[in-house]
């Protein structure tokens, strides 16, 4: 079973085309900066159900948590976090599942030029997240593969010397903060299963 999640980058591509909250995906970051905190304030985004691991078609969307000192900052924001809760949510089933920890996460995709993002994954996972120079790793991925069908590269090991690293991020939130936030974060889940 691959481990998907059904709505992650695409919740703030929602933000622009269904809120308007925004006018483009990187205006995100800026939005969530305008805020020192999600302000108590939860994103599911099971816009279309809940993929990996909760496999729950009926689920439905959900922010919970709004009061009258909402702004539109503390929704950007719990829309970033919901990505890195549930990069976490999929991460401690495959450590469950493979009796393996993970160290760090290398990231890639157009989402992960949002500096925040990067930094709250790390802060939530507790490990490290690693972003490579190219980021857009999926037509990388296939001039490579083309590479290698027609000998341009020898081997993987070729490949991996291409690979280079942009930044690393180290959590700064102490763990009990982090261990809150995603307390927060299944609660919410809880709810938008109901």
């Amino acid at each position: 079973m691959r481990p998907y999640v059904f709505v992650a980058g695409a919740a703030i591509q929602w933000l622009r085309d269904g809120l308007k909250i925004i006018k483009k995906a990187s205006d995100s970051e800026r939005l969530a900066h305008s805020v020192k905190d999600n302000g108590g304030v939860y994103f599911v985004p099971a816009l279309v159900g809940l993929g990996a691991p909760y496999w729950d078609q009926d689920a439905r969307g959900l922010i919970s948590g709004i009061t009258r000192g909402t702004k539109r900052g503390h929704i950007a924001r719990a829309a970033i976090e919901a990505i890195c809760y549930q990069s976490k949510d999929v991460m401690l089933a495959m450590e469950k599942d493979s009796a393996l920890k993970i160290r760090s996460l290398k990231v890639d995709g157009g989402a992960v030029s949002n500096d925040l993002l990067c930094q709250l994954q790390s802060d939530i996972l507790g490990r490290e997240v690693v972003r490579p120079k190219g980021i857009e790793i999926t037509s990388l991925g296939a001039a490579y593969l083309a590479g290698l069908a027609v000998g341009y590269w020898k081997s993987s090991r070729d490949l991996k010397k291409c690979w280079k690293i942009d930044r690393v991020f180290r959590p700064r939130m102490p763990a009990s903060a982090s261990d809150k936030l995603y307390s927060g974060w299944l609660e919410a889940v809880k709810r938008a299963r109901l």
